[in-house]
């Protein structure tokens, strides 16, 4: 017993937060992978196997993500330096970008 609470309660509570931590952590990814982007519904596909995701349209800038290969993101038509923009401060190199068919990316 620690603080007077049962080993096996410790355990199960820290097994349940473990689980929590995941969960949310990942909310993030699966909102954007899911988006359907800005107003003219423009979705694109990862063709890198790895492509990160920056906080500006500079390949110096922050990587804020990933994407893996053949994953699919909403974004805007909004393309500076080389990168679209998928959501604000999230920006991706074009030549690794896709529009999927039948969306508007400009």
């Amino acid at each position: 017993m620690i603080l007077g609470i049962p080993k096996r309660v410790l355990i199960i509570v820290a097994v349940l937060v473990g689980i929590g931590i995941i969960y949310v952590m990942g909310v993030d990814k699966r909102s954007s992978e899911g988006a359907t982007g800005g107003p003219g519904g423009c979705k694109v596909t990862v063709t890198a196997d790895v492509l990160n995701v920056r906080a500006a349209p500079d390949p110096n800038a922050q990587i804020v993500g990933k994407f893996n290969q053949n994953a699919q993101t909403g974004a805007e038509p909004v393309v500076q330096n080389g990168f679209r923009k998928l959501t604000d401060s999230k920006w991706a190199k074009t030549d690794f970008l896709a529009p999927v068919a039948g969306t508007a990316c400009g």
